[in-house]
């Protein structure tokens, strides 16, 4: 009786010493599997953010904090409602500045250089104007601005073709201009593949609007920009791509053409009627 009870008291051990193996053994996967979801449940960083192109940060203010003086612009009268200035060059000899316009700058950099040239390629045959500089300082901005009228509300469009340029490759329209640092812009940009709408204010410029776009470089396209009051519609190609209201710049002013840093464009067919 007492060699049984030895062998049955033996049994019991073992099984007890099997029972709290599998019990460690459960509570190590159990663990692991724990552990293997804790790591599964980390947070995976994030891809830093792409780094944007050169003008997708405009959004704020831009230029020297103090910009250079600039020429006073000559007064020109307002046009009345109707009113209709065309200029395609044509009459203007090839390597002069255009008749009626005169040349301006916002921003630092060699003198900027608008010539009339000819090519075989024009809209409308055989002259155009194109800004030949190739002055690779970023912020530099050459105008060529119209001399015969000031606009409040308008219609202002141009055709335009965007040669070369490595720093930037940009066409734009200028309207209200009150001189070469105040002023709107509507520019489109080739390396860049946006058009963007800006007011200068003492030589500093802003972004206020844009849309991406492809811009194509050695083809002619269409700017073409609508002001009536504060509201401002900008169309490329024929297509609305920008509108916007602002109030930076209420009273009439004059219109011209524009370009930045080493841009060679080539512009024809400038048209402006007062509304």
């Amino acid at each position: 009786m007492s060699t049984m009870k030895i062998a049955i008291l033996a049994a019991v051990l073992v099984g007890l010493a099997g029972l709290v193996a599998c019990n460690d053994k459960d509570a190590d996967e159990q663990q692991t599997s724990a552990s293997q979801a804790a790591v599964g449940q980390q947070p995976v960083a994030q891809k830093p953010a792409e780094k944007p192109d050169a003008d997708e940060g405009e959004e704020g203010e831009e230029g020297p904090a103090h910009p250079g003086a600039v020429p006073a612009e000559k007064p020109a009268p307002q046009q009345t409602s109707g009113k209709q200035f065309i200029y395609n060059f044509d009459s203007d000899s090839p390597g002069q500045l255009p008749a009626k316009f005169h040349t301006g700058k916002t921003g630092a950099g060699a003198q900027e250089k608008w010539v009339v040239t000819a090519d075989s390629t024009a809209p409308s045959k055989p002259n155009v104007v194109t800004q030949t500089s190739m002055d690779q300082t970023d912020y530099r901005f050459p105008l060529l601005i119209s001399d015969e009228g000031s606009f409040q509300d308008l219609d202002l469009s141009v055709k335009f073709k965007a040669v070369s340029g490595s720093i930037d490759r940009a066409a734009g329209l200028v309207f209200r201009l009150k001189d070469p640092n105040n002023y709107y812009i509507v520019r489109a940009n080739a390396l860049e593949n946006n058009y963007r709408l800006y007011h200068v204010v003492n030589g500093r410029r802003s972004q206020f609007a844009g849309a991406n776009l492809k811009v194509t470089s050695g083809e002619w396209h269409d700017l073409r920009v609508e002001v009536v009051g504060n509201k401002i519609a900008c169309y490329y190609d024929g297509n609305k791509k920008i509108e916007a209201t602002d109030d930076t710049f209420k009273d009439a002013g004059k219109v011209g053409l524009w370009t930045k840093a080493d841009s060679v464009t080539a512009f024809d067919d400038l048209k402006v009627t007062a509304k």
